[in-house]
């Protein structure tokens, strides 16, 4: 098992693929544009925290982590799009917000700065 496959957050974006990918196999016609886009947006969310758990934890890790969230905000915008146009309805949109909560709640709390590691800055004086 690789690293991040132990992460709750991936696991639980996976499941919001399956999810996405199952709600996108009946658009088409002038839906088939957010369908693509919400397959894509979906993918983006583990696919960039996968490869962003394999960094140090930097900026950089912080960087992919951003982009998977911003991934997860655009799934829910997608969401809301597709119950604007009464091509979902918002009951069906709700289980996939609910996965994306999740999903946007651990990775506000990942991205932050205030989960670095830092050391103390020691002092040293002449003795």
């Amino acid at each position: 098992m690789f690293d991040h496959e132990k992460l709750d957050v991936y696991r639980v974006s996976v499941e919001f693929v399956e999810w996405s990918y199952h709600r996108c196999k009946g658009l088409k016609g002038l839906d088939r544009h957010a369908r693509d886009q919400l397959l894509r947006a979906s993918q983006s969310i583990p696919l960039n925290i996968a490869e962003g758990n394999g960094r140090l934890p930097s900026a950089e890790r912080r960087r992919f982590q951003r982009i998977a969230l911003g991934s997860a905000l655009e799934s829910a915008a997608i969401l809301d799009v597709l119950v604007a146009t009464k091509t979902i309805d918002s009951t069906m949109a709700l289980e996939g917000k609910n996965l994306l909560f999740r999903i946007i709640s651990m990775l506000t709390k990942m991205s932050s700065t205030a989960m670095e590691v830092r050391e103390q800055v020691i002092e040293y004086g002449n003795a």
